[in-house]
């Protein structure tokens, strides 16, 4: 006999207050239950739910409990596949256990919600600090990954001349021209938030890469700060030269997303904004900062190619790693098959586009 009560939500877009038993653990207690655990990461939390379901996806909610307490739990999201073959569902930076027994059970349950909201396929990206063998469980290792799964990750304990030896000389000395530029940093209102905006739009361009359009900011912008998050920004003498937003959840702050403009590049304002949002950070009682995101290669490749190459994640690495911290690797993502002929036509999918 199951000695947990198995409680799941459904929630879509237009239709965000069905659910399949009204007992199911709110918002706030699911949150609660991210914030507190160990591997807790923010896109677990119920806000980037909202925030994907406002962009074509839906999510569900799975909670194991032990009488009002939560003790397992996994929030998936679900995207429509074309041609109206089902949904693929994805597992981001979860699930959630108290106990390694609860496994079985938990996953169980992810397999019933994910066939219920019509899945073909499972895609699981469990982060950071998770050691199990997903084959055991049915999962392979799948051709696409949507989270990239190396980061920088900084030790951020200690005084702050402490946490600034550990970065390279260059860090250090353009964190200090940042300070003697008379450049105001500041955390942003949402009267500010056209300042980051603009400025995403001129990193996306300056540096190649696609960005999201400003409702989607703006979106985030309200479901996460100031509970789960910080916008700021650097100024100097009426422009706009630099901006940070950073997520916290438990331990550890994450560096999401970054610009600057093209002009008073020799401000270095970009460092300075960052070292801010180091300090907000420690004041939040973290005491790791991950970095988000580099190319997926190994250390020592890393090394030797990043003064060459600018493509992908190249540019912003020469960037992070200056700030001293170490590179981390999850376990990628993996596939569970509920539909092999769909499946297989996704895996087509993907070569055809590669």
């Amino acid at each position: 006999m199951c000695p947990y009560k198995l409680f799941i939500t459904l929630e879509f877009p237009g239709n965000k207050q069905s659910m399949i038993n009204k007992l199911t653990p709110d918002p706030a207690q699911w949150d609660n239950f991210v914030l507190n655990h160990p591997r807790g990461y923010f896109l677990q939390l119920s806000a980037w739910g909202e925030q994907k379901a406002a962009y074509g996806w839906s999510y569900d909610r799975i909670a194991l409990m032990q009488g009002d307490e939560i003790v397992a739990g996994a929030q998936l999201l679900f995207r429509p596949l074309p041609m109206k073959l089902g949904t693929m569902a994805y597992l981001p930076y979860g699930g959630y256990v108290t106990d390694d027994s609860q496994w079985d059970e938990l996953l169980a349950a992810i397999h019933v919600c994910a066939k219920k909201n019509g899945a073909a396929f499972l895609k699981w990206e469990p982060g950071f600090n998770f050691d199990y063998d997903l084959s055991k469980w049915g999962f392979s290792e799948s051709p696409q990954r949507i989270q990239p799964p190396n980061t920088v990750m900084l030790d951020i304990t200690g005084e702050d001349d402490a946490i600034q030896a550990r970065m390279n000389t260059g860090t250090r000395r353009n964190i200090r021209k940042a300070y003697k530029n008379d450049i105001h940093y500041y955390e942003a209102s949402p009267a500010d938030l056209n300042k980051f905006t603009k400025m995403m739009d001129i990193t996306g361009e300056r540096n190649e890469f696609g960005v999201h359009e400003s409702a989607y900011y703006k979106l985030m912008y309200e479901l996460f700060v100031p509970e789960h998050a910080a916008l700021i920004l650097a100024d100097h003498e009426g422009d706009t030269l630099a901006a940070n937003l950073i997520v916290s959840v438990g331990d550890t702050a994450i560096y999401l997303e970054g610009a600057s403009s093209n002009e008073k590049r020799k401000l270095m304002a970009s460092y300075g904004v960052q070292w801010e949002a180091i300090k907000w950070a420690q004041k939040r009682g973290c005491t790791l900062y991950d970095m988000w995101g580099i190319p997926d290669e190994d250390e020592a490749t890393l090394e030797e190619q990043f003064q060459e190459r600018s493509d992908g994640l190249w540019g912003v690495y020469r960037f992070k790693r200056g700030w001293g911290g170490d590179v981390v690797r999850t376990i990628g993502a993996w596939d569970f098959v509920y539909n092999q002929i769909i499946y297989m036509a996704y895996k087509t999918a993907l070569k055809v586009r590669s």
